[in-house]
């Protein structure tokens, strides 16, 4: 996969914006989450590489192959999921954030369904009280794989629209907040 990226990923022109459409320029203030849906996950981690951000990558099978993935991309992990490893693995991503690093989590991962967020990001919010930034990218063309998250590989040549919303600070972990977030991302 890495190989295949590597052919592709030079030949994307990537824009990065807001939801308004203005360029998105900078960052907010240090830690914050990028919530990302996992079907949208090739495009946005090529577009941050090397930028020393810290992820959650699953400890399955599957994971374990985007983890070598990411690590050559200059991602720091830490390792587990919802379905296994999960609290631990969520108390280490919660110490890197008080530490004052970047994260990305994918709130429908790993297993879906798709655009359904699940409360892992929203937990990793309130414990590190860092705020979530939604991001999405939209791609004039591109594959889909026939995978729960519709996985998307943009084709060669494509034009990419990294999206970024506004910084949001949940007030919960409840229905509520699972549904604003739902909101805030957009559909997958």
């Amino acid at each position: 996969m890495s190989g295949v990226v590597a052919l592709l990923a030079p030949t994307w022109r990537i824009a990065f914006v807001r939801a308004d459409g203005r360029p998105w320029r900078d960052e907010p203030t240090r830690p914050f989450i990028y919530a990302i849906w996992h079907g949208e996950l090739l495009p946005i981690l090529c577009a941050h590489r090397d930028q020393g951000i810290v992820g959650m990558v699953s400890e399955h099978g599957d994971g374990e192959l985007l983890a070598r993935i990411i690590s050559r991309w200059g991602y720091r992990l830490v390792r587990g999921s919802t379905t296994r490893g999960g609290g631990r693995a969520l108390l280490a991503f919660v110490r890197e954030l008080r530490d004052g690093q970047v994260g990305m989590l994918t709130p429908d991962g790993p297993r879906g369904p798709a655009g359904v967020p699940h409360a892992g990001v929203l937990l990793a919010a309130r414990q590190s009280d860092a705020p979530i930034l939604t991001v999405r990218c939209e791609a004039s063309r591109a594959w889909r794989l026939r995978s729960w998250d519709r996985f998307m590989i943009p084709t060669p040549f494509a034009r990419l629209r990294i999206v970024y919303g506004e910084p949001w600070r949940p007030e919960g972990t409840d229905q509520s907040a699972l549904e604003e977030l739902a909101r805030r991302m957009g559909p997958p």
